[in-house]
Formats: C-alpha cells, sequence, structure tokens
C-alpha cells in the first residue's frame, strides 16, 4: 500500500496502528512517543508499520497518521474468528447462557473503543487540512475497564446470571493498557462521542436482535 501510495502521488496516507506497540512499557497512560518491547508477534508486525509509514512519508514527500486503535468493538464482530476479541465472546456467552472464560484474575485492564469513535478518527484524520509530517495518535476513549468489570456490565445488560470461569494468563497480554488522548484531540479534533457503556448497550442490542432473527 505504500509503495501504492508512493507511484501515484498520494499525499495523505492513514493506516491501523495498535495500542499492541506500547508492548511491555510500564507507563500509564500511553502517550505516543514511548513504547516498550514488543510482546507478541502480532505487536512486532504492528511496529515495523509504524517503521515503514515514516520512512516513506520522509523518503517520499507524502504525510502518513498511523491511528494507534486501542481494542476497537461494535457490532458485527466475528465471535468464532480465529482472532475473536473478548467482548463479541462475552456477548455470544451472556446471550446463550454458557460460561465464559477469563484469563487471568479478571482485572486485566482495557481501554476498550466503540467502533464509532474509531470511524470518526478515521475521517478527521483523512479530511485534516494540514499535516506536515508522519504522526501516530492514540485512538481510544481515554478509560480503563478491567474484564472483570466488562463481563458484570455485559451479564446485565443481558440479564444473564451465569459465573465466569477463570483460567491461566495468556503469554504475552500487556496487563493495563489505557491511552492518553490529548494529541488525538490537539491534531486531528478526535472527541470520543461513545463510552464503553453506550458501545456495550448498542453492540448487546445488535447481537440480540440476530440472534432472534
Amino acid at each position: 500500500m505504500l509503495v501504492a501510495a508512493r507511484d501515484y502521488g498520494v499525499k495523505r496516507f492513514i493506516y491501523a496502528a495498535s495500542s499492541s506497540t506500547y508492548g511491555d512499557h510500564p507507563d500509564l497512560p500511553k502517550v505516543e512517543d514511548k513504547i516498550g518491547n514488543p510482546l507478541s508477534p502480532y505487536a512486532v508486525t504492528k511496529y515495523v508499520n509504524e517503521l515503514y509509514a515514516s520512512v516513506f512519508s520522509k523518503t517520499y514527500d507524502f504525510h502518513a497518521i498511523g491511528l494507534r486503535y486501542f481494542n476497537v468493538f461494535g457490532p458485527k464482530q466475528n465471535p468464532k474468528g480465529p482472532y475473536a476479541a473478548v467482548i463479541p465472546l462475552f456477548i455470544e456467552a451472556a446471550l446463550k447462557d454458557y460460561t465464559p472464560y477469563i484469563n487471568g484474575d479478571g482485572e486485566t485492564s482495557r481501554d476498550f473503543t466503540f467502533v464509532e469513535n474509531a470511524v470518526q478518527a478515521n475521517i478527521k484524520a483523512l479530511l485534516l487540512d494540514k499535516v506536515d509530517k508522519d504522526e501516530i495518535v492514540n485512538i481510544a476513549f481515554g478509560k480503563r475497564t478491567t474484564l472483570n468489570e466488562l463481563w458484570r456490565s455485559i451479564a446485565s445488560t443481558s440479564m444473564t446470571a451465569v459465573i465466569p470461569e477463570y483460567r491461566e494468563e495468556r503469554k504475552g497480554d500487556v496487563r493495563h493498557s489505557l491511552a492518553d488522548i490529548s494529541k488525538a484531540k490537539k491534531l486531528i479534533g478526535y472527541s470520543p462521542m461513545f463510552s464503553v457503556t453506550d458501545g456495550l448497550d448498542l453492540t448487546v442490542k445488535w447481537y440480540n436482535n440476530q440472534a432472534k432473527m
């Protein structure tokens, strides 16, 4: 994609970066210019993407903006895919009344980001008047939610009394994640409109409607 952008004279290149790039860096909230060592093969690929985008921007005179998404969720995520995220898995368990699994003690936390917020960021980055160099910005809501809190919220919305089962932590998982979104607000005018609770309500309703069809 970067080669095509160079060859066809593209002046603005927006791409999906990832919060996994922060790796083992301990600081919270996560700030764009402070990253650690990647903890998974996926994280390595996302960091390499950023390096390529930066080099192409500098070398071929176009501007890349990497949006470091934090745990994007929403309707239409596939709970049965090989890369199924925790929220669709939890929702499916809640709606079908079977036991969900939680890795570790459930106090692992994430900055869950409703998909409409991510869409807003994409549009604002694309339509930005001027960028004079390659940039990376965090795209999140700016609030931490533990897995235990997440399950309780989904269970309450779904009106299920199912109790989760805890198992070993997964290797390569970051313990806590929280984004500093001040750069995104300043650079591209990002302002997330949907809280985690708002997004979960809309997402559970969508899956519930699909189950009735």
